[in-house]
């Protein structure tokens, strides 16, 4: 079968298949940046930067990406993002250098800005009553792929093992992944009218970048430090700038007039939210369920292969089976109603949590509660940015809001580490207190995010729905 001839469902699969580079690549460095640490010889916060720079990356590069797949061939572009992936997972494969794995990271970082291009390809090629449930499927697929990589991770890590094994399983990851995309995704030609805005991407990118290096870094910097304060306003005062150009530009990078509009607004909003339950999620109950219980009175003394298979696949399961099932819903039901379900899910899951932890099958349970709301949101949420978004804006609007998932895991990341650092006692372990205020925050970020979609609504869809009503009305005026 040709490129050009690939069916919808085997293009749905391709290319969810490709979002899961996203996932693996952003949580498989995670439970081994301990290890990377001691076998490179070098501090926590040296070795935290292999997360920062990625995450930085991501905000510098996934807008520009995103507005290039709107206007050039999408496969294209699509071939020269994995192409930069895969330098940078070779080049983390085989150095001992801290320095140049950070360069890889960076690298790798580009690979947040595969899903913008996924969802615009899958607007271009499928009709339009099949697009909302494959990206039901594609925007589940990184939920559930971000408990996967740390799943695999556990797996590989056992023993006494060096954590180039991720890297090379990267790789080989992104190889397959290239060989899908030759062999499924269809090329076309442009379709998009429009330029670059070269400005404003660099001025969207330091913004971002300043914003994120605060968020990350400003526990180590201290909260107060001028550097701390220095970056945040630096950050503010170019977005601000930022806006202000975007709004008079001819060809924006963005379109204000998209971010404004309410519903496009608060989802945003919503997924700063969910991306801060991901890490809530992912890193609260891989750090509670190692901690040795004979020590702090609490936790379960689990490797990271036991905290894996045990506690983090029941979840991912669930996960994958609610992604596959999620499509129907939302073409059932609508994308507003599965999220609003998905965060009451949460809810319950991160409550419960707080509450009972003191057995593994609470934990395991209060798990596939979170996993499915990450799974169900995960999925709802890009179907309600396209819904906002014009054909030509799909990249860029979904790369927006795919840096919203980022910096609420930034967000999310940054209250773990301060929240267990600074309950650290004596016994070198964190108190139980300190976990159950993370699961509440959990709780209530799901809340929250319930709320804020809640209160969303499609006024455009709604002022257009009105424009075609007039209209049949006229013609059946004409025709009476």
């Amino acid at each position: 079968m040709s490129p050009q001839d690939a069916r919808p469902r085997v293009l749905i699969a391709a290319l969810s298949v490709v979002a899961l580079t996203v996932a693996v690549l952003q949580t498989a460095v995670v439970p081994v940046l301990g290890v990377i640490a001691e076998q490179l010889n070098a501090s926590t916060v040296g070795v935290s930067w292999a997360v920062t720079a990625n995450l930085l990356a991501a905000a510098a590069a996934t807008p520009l990406i995103g507005r290039l797949a709107d206007l050039h061939n999408k496969r294209r572009v699509l071939f020269g993002v994995l192409a930069v992936v895969l330098a940078g997972s070779i080049l983390a494969a085989t150095t001992a250098s801290l320095p140049l794995l950070i360069v890889a990271r960076v690298l790798q970082g580009v690979s947040y800005s595969l899903y913008p291009i996924c969802v615009a390809i899958l607007r271009e090629e499928l009709p339009e009553e099949r697009v909302v449930g494959a990206l039901a499927v594609l925007s589940g697929t990184l939920g559930v792929g971000g408990g996967a990589g740390l799943v695999v991770t556990g797996l590989m890590m056992d023993g006494n093992a060096g954590y180039h094994r991720v890297f090379w399983l990267t790789t080989g990851f992104t190889v397959f992944v290239i060989l899908v995309v030759l062999l499924c995704v269809p090329s076309r030609d442009r379709t998009s009218e429009g330029t670059i805005d070269w400005l404003g991407a660099a001025g969207l990118a330091v913004g971002l970048t300043a914003l994120l290096l605060t968020v990350t870094q400003g526990n180590t910097w201290g909260w107060v430090s001028p550097a701390t304060i220095g970056s945040a306003g630096a950050g503010l005062a170019v977005l601000v700038g930022w806006w202000f150009w975007e709004r008079r530009c001819t060809h924006p990078l963005v379109s204000t007039t998209t971010l404004t509009r309410r519903a496009m607004l608060l989802t945003n909003l919503a997924t700063v939210l969910v991306g801060m339950g991901l890490y809530f999620g992912f890193l609260g109950l891989t750090e509670f369920v190692q901690i040795p219980r004979d020590i702090a009175g609490y936790g379960f003394s689990a490797s990271v292969l036991q905290a894996s298979v045990v506690f983090l696949l029941p979840g991912a399961l669930v996960g994958f089976v609610t992604a596959t099932a999620s499509g129907r819903f939302i073409d059932r039901f609508g994308a507003r109603p599965v999220l609003v379900c998905g965060a009451a899910a949460g809810i319950v899951g991160f409550a419960f949590l707080a509450i009972a932890h003191s057995q593994p099958w609470q934990v395991i349970v209060a798990g596939l509660a979170a996993n499915a709301y990450i799974s169900l949101a995960y999925s709802a949420l890009p179907a309600l940015v396209v819904s906002e978004a014009d054909p030509g804006e799909t990249g860029v609007a979904t790369g927006v809001n795919a840096i919203s998932r980022a910096v609420g895991s930034s967000i999310a990341a940054a209250l773990v580490a301060v929240l267990l650092q600074r309950s650290t006692g004596a016994t070198g372990v964190p108190a139980e207190g300190a976990f159950v205020t993370i699961f509440i925050i959990g709780a209530v970020s799901a809340a929250l995010a319930l709320v804020l979609i809640a209160l969303s609504h499609t006024r455009r869809r709604a002022v257009e729905s009105l424009e075609d009503l007039e209209a049949s009305r006229a013609m059946n005026h004409e025709w009476g």
